[in-house]
């Protein structure tokens, strides 16, 4: 037996019986493969596909599948310029599904994230048909006040580092609650209850994933 697969099953049984009774779909996955195949799932032919950072979709390989999928592929990487990516960031408020992670989640099954230019917070208030949340158990702490500091102090300046921002926590590896100009803390969405029912789905993973 792996202790730390055990209580993320554990864990993750209460969590999604939490997100239930808060009117989002949860499904628990123990493995990478099975959320792979569990997102593949609810992800219809013919959709619109737009994400936001979603850097757990990727690890379980998630954007690699669906572009062998007959999707239609909101990808702002492929833009040529500022302009075309901010035209694909407004795309993927119109898109079918929305593909996301969580920087936290609390186990009474409440999401946290926070955000920089605002196009994932604003994706996953309003706008795309469904939400789908790839979500490893390393995101899950014990209240909201909890994850709200994970947000801010694990989350944000280690996701920091990916970019060229020149921020505190670039320079240090710590939150230091900054309003520089190329702060990445803007937007702080905290999600508590899902309307209409089952527009958000999270897929737990049973894995540590993101960061």
């Amino acid at each position: 037996m792996d202790p730390k697969k055990e209580m993320y099953r554990k864990r993750g049984a209460i969590l999604a019986g939490n997100l239930t009774r808060r009117q989002f779909d949860a499904y628990y996955c123990d493995s990478r493969e099975e959320a792979l195949q569990k997102a593949l799932e609810l992800v219809p032919d013919g959709a619109a596909v737009g994400w936001g950072g979603a850097m757990s979709a990727q690890q379980i390989g998630l954007m690699d599948a669906l572009r062998s999928k007959p999707v239609i592929l909101f990808d702002r990487e492929t833009a040529q310029s500022q302009e075309e990516r901010t035209a694909i960031l407004k795309q993927c408020l119109t898109a079918d599904v929305f593909l996301t992670g969580a920087n936290a989640l609390s186990l009474d099954g409440q999401m946290v994230n926070i955000d920089g230019t605002g196009n994932r917070a604003a994706a996953i208030a309003f706008g795309p048909d469904t939400v789908l949340v790839i979500a490893g158990m390393n995101k899950v702490c014990d209240t909201l006040e909890q994850a709200v500091i994970r947000a801010r102090t694990v989350a944000a300046p280690a996701n920091v580092q990916r970019f060229p921002n020149d921020t505190p926590c670039k320079r240090t590896g710590s939150c230091q609650n900054c309003i520089s100009a190329d702060c990445i803390c803007n937007q702080l969405l905290i999600t508590r209850h899902c309307r209409p029912a089952g527009r958000i789905k999270f897929i737990l993973v049973g894995e540590d994933l993101g960061l």
